[in-house]
């Protein structure tokens, strides 16, 4: 066994009206003041509506700060930032999808009151120090696994993201409960869904830091996944599905965050930040040709998962014949969920696939993790296949 380390965020809370407690656990946890981070969405859903309440019966003063937009750029940071520091927060709370989340981290490092580092100075592996506020950490989405990941993104350009990546990132707890998640439109629930099984499958095959705790994860995650997205997508109000979904996408999330994402996600960047695509559908768009390159390297480990995602369905063969099944499966789950399947179906041109290839090369820090060596050529070649 080579060696490894895995680190995750200490406690997780896994049930249905959970987050009508929030207010309790931030008072636990020794806070007087508290700083919800969200995005217009959350508000206008009114999701915090049972929540906000309790925080003043408890005798917490509590604000929200909800103008995260997706993808978030530095102003929308350091504006929560300056809120928090306004407000005086002991406890940062992360209400909603990733970028949320993200955001939230950013603002638990950087308000803490010892911080004399800036944004820009943490960017990077491992470049963040000292402390942070208390951090609590709500998704409203199965999809990111960021309550769970020591990783925050952020927009630094028009079409450029940069990543900040410490332990100081992981929260103090996730809250994972599935009535937030009732009202996700089925082309949401999609696009996350399988945002979440590419962290279960690229951490599976990730080359440098696969080990035993991330597999066990990984494994778990797509069974949950797998077993509940279709019945998530078409019937939005099954309680036990969405819970299903949100336990998945927390254990991909351990899961990659110590096993950590390749190729799929390298290819993905670009287009989120040159079309504004989804995350998750990014990742949808290029996942199966992704497969499909990668699959004489990683045909075993393929092989391994197809059982787990397809069941019942899977036809019987040697390993290279059940990973031929799960990369058709993924080529087909798409279009079931009702999500586009082309590129060019979601908007982007053909003569920007060059570009496209370009830019995902900038991202080394994921593209080292893939099972094979991926060029400029092989990019290119991969999003043409995806057009």
């Amino acid at each position: 066994m080579h060696p490894f380390s895995f680190a995750t965020t200490a406690q997780l809370i896994c049930e249905s009206g959970s987050a009508r407690r929030l207010a309790s656990l931030c008072k636990e946890r020794g806070a007087r003041s508290v700083l919800i981070v969200s995005d217009p969405g959350i508000t206008r859903l009114g999701l915090l509506a049972e929540v906000l309440p309790v925080f003043s019966s408890e005798g917490l003063r509590v604000a929200v700060y909800d103008q995260v937009l997706a993808d978030p750029p530095e102003h929308v940071v350091l504006a929560a930032v300056e809120q928090a520091r306004a407000q005086r927060a002991e406890l940062i709370v992360g209400f909603g999808g990733g970028s949320s989340m993200d955001v939230a981290k950013l603002v638990a490092l950087l308000a803490h009151g010892e911080c004399t580092q800036s944004l820009a100075e943490v960017y990077g592996v491992g470049n963040a120090r000292g402390r942070r506020l208390p951090l609590i950490q709500v998704p409203t989405t199965a999809g990111t696994g960021s309550e769970v990941t020591p990783i925050a993104i952020v927009t630094t350009g028009e079409t450029t993201k940069m990543g900040v990546v410490s332990p100081l990132l992981l929260p103090d707890l996730a809250v994972l409960d599935a009535e937030l998640t009732l009202g996700l439109p089925p082309a949401v629930t999609a696009a996350t869904g399988i945002d979440a099984m590419v962290h279960a499958i690229e951490a599976y095959t990730s080359a440098l830091k696969k080990n035993p705790l991330s597999d066990l994860l990984a494994r778990e995650a797509l069974r949950l996944l797998a077993g509940n997205l279709e019945e998530a997508v078409r019937n939005g109000g099954n309680r036990e599905a969405r819970q299903a979904m949100l336990l998945g996408a927390c254990l991909a999330g351990q899961a990659f965050a110590n096993a950590p994402v390749a190729a799929v996600h390298a290819l993905a960047y670009p287009l989120g930040g040159h079309f504004h695509i989804p995350h998750g559908l990014s990742n949808a768009l290029v996942l199966p040709h992704v497969l499909r390159f990668n699959v004489d390297a990683a045909a075993t480990h393929y092989g391994e998962l197809a059982p787990i995602v397809l069941g019942a369905r899977l036809r019987q063969g040697d390993p290279a014949t059940y990973a031929e099944q799960l990369i058709e499966e993924f080529g087909q789950l798409s279009a079931r969920v009702g999500l586009p399947t082309r590129l060019r179906d979601a908007g982007v041109p053909e003569h920007m696939l060059a570009q496209l290839a370009k830019e995902a090369m900038l991202q080394q820090r994921l593209l080292v993790n893939n099972p094979r060596e991926v060029s400029e050529a092989d990019a290119l070649a991969i999003y043409q296949a995806a057009y």
